[in-house]
C-alpha cells in the first residue's frame, strides 16, 4: 500500500462535512466543535480550495450560512453544496410535482417548485415533522401514484447534536422504500453525484480533492465511491466500530501519527496537516494544543518526508 504521503500528492482542494466536523447541532443553533473556527481560518489561507459538502436538510442553506457566520467561520453561500437546491434541480429536470415531508426550515428552498397535485414525494430530515400523521400522508400518496417516486435529501441513519445521537432523514426513508416495496432515489451524500457536483463548483477533478467527514459511509464511503480520498474525524457521529467497517475504510490509517497514543489531534490538526500535505485522522484534541514533533518528541516520518505544493 502507498504510504499516504505519497497518496495525498496533487491534492489541490478539500470538502468538508459540517455536522459532526465544524459543530455539533442543537436546538439553539449548536456549539462550534472546538478548534474548528481556527481549523477553517486556517485552511482558507492555505493554497487549498475548501468548499463543503453537507446533507442538512432541516434548514435553509442561507440559514445554515448565517447561523455558521454568527459562530465565527468563514463561510458563503456560494461555498456549500446541499441537497435541497440540488433536489430542485432534479424536480424541473423531470417535471416533478413533491409532496414535502420536510422541515418548515427548509421549505423555503421549495418556494419556486409547483407543489400541486404531487406526483412524487420528497423527504428530508424533517426533525419533529416526522410524525404518524404526516409520514403516513407521505405514504399514502406514493401509494395512489401509478409509478411513486421517492427522492430523499440524504441516507443518514443518525447525527449528533449537543443533545446525544438524533435519528436521521434514512430511518423514515427506508420505512418508506419497505412499505411501498419502492426504491428512493437519494439526492445528497453518499450518492457520486452529489460529490461530482461540489468537485465541479471547485473545477477539480476526484482525484484532486480529499473529503473531510464524521460519517463512514456518506462522508467517507460516498466519497472514495467517486474516486475521492476521503478521511474520518473522531467528533460528531463518529463511532470506534467506524475504525472496523466491513466495507468502508478510511484513508490515511496508515499514518504513524496515528500510532501515537498520547495525541489527540483535532480541527487545527487536520487543517494543520492538511496544509504541508499529511493528514492524520481519526483522532480528536482540544482546540489549544496541535500535534507537531516538538509537542510528542516523535519526529513523524511522514510529515519529515513531505514536501510543499
Amino acid at each position: 500500500m502507498a504510504a499516504w504521503s505519497e497518496r495525498l500528492a496533487g491534492v489541490r482542494g478539500v470538502l468538508l462535512d459540517i455536522s459532526g466536523v465544524l459543530l455539533d447541532g442543537g436546538k439553539d443553533g449548536g456549539v462550534p466543535i472546538p478548534g474548528s473556527v481556527e481549523a477553517l481560518a486556517r485552511l482558507k489561507r492555505s493554497q487549498l480550495k475548501v468548499r463543503f459538502c453537507t446533507n442538512e436538510s432541516q434548514v435553509s442553506r442561507k440559514d445554515l450560512v448565517g447561523l455558521l457566520r454568527h459562530m465565527g467561520f468563514d463561510i458563503s453561500e456560494g461555498e456549500v453544496t446541499s441537497p435541497a437546491p440540488a433536489a430542485c434541480l432534479v424536480l424541473k429536470e423531470r417535471g416533478l410535482r413533491p409532496h414535502l415531508l420536510v422541515s418548515d426550515g427548509v421549505r423555503s428552498e421549495f418556494h419556486r417548485i409547483d407543489t400541486s397535485k404531487p406526483n412524487c414525494v420528497v423527504i428530508a430530515d424533517a426533525g419533529e415533522s416526522f410524525s404518524y400523521q404526516n409520514v403516513n400522508k407521505a405514504f399514502q400518496v406514493l401509494m395512489e401514484l401509478e409509478n411513486p417516486v421517492l427522492i430523499s435529501l440524504g441516507k443518514g441513519r443518525y447525527y449528533k447534536q449537543t443533545s446525544g445521537l438524533m435519528l436521521d432523514v434514512g430511518a423514515y426513508m427506508k420505512a418508506l422504500e419497505y412499505a411501498c416495496g419502492i426504491e428512493a432515489q437519494v439526492v445528497g451524500k453518499p450518492a457520486p453525484e452529489f460529490f461530482q457536483s461540489a468537485l465541479r463548483e471547485m473545477g477539480l477533478e476526484a482525484h484532486e480533492a480529499i473529503m473531510i467527514g464524521d460519517d463512514i459511509v456518506g462522508d467517507v464511503g460516498g466519497a472514495q465511491s467517486c474516486g475521492m480520498r476521503a478521511v474520518q474525524v473522531r467528533t460528531g457521529k463518529f463511532r470506534p466500530s467506524d475504525e472496523h467497517h466491513p466495507e468502508v475504510k478510511a484513508d490515511g490509517r496508515d499514518s504513524p501519527c496515528l500510532s501515537y497514543p498520547t495525541s489527540h489531534l483535532g480541527a487545527r490538526g487536520w487543517a494543520g496537516s492538511l496544509q504541508s500535505r499529511h493528514v492524520t485522522t481519526g483522532i480528536q484534541q482540544p482546540a489549544h494544543r496541535v500535534l507537531l514533533t516538538q509537542r510528542t518528541g516523535v519526529p513523524c516520518p511522514v510529515c519529515a518526508g513531505a514536501t510543499k505544493g
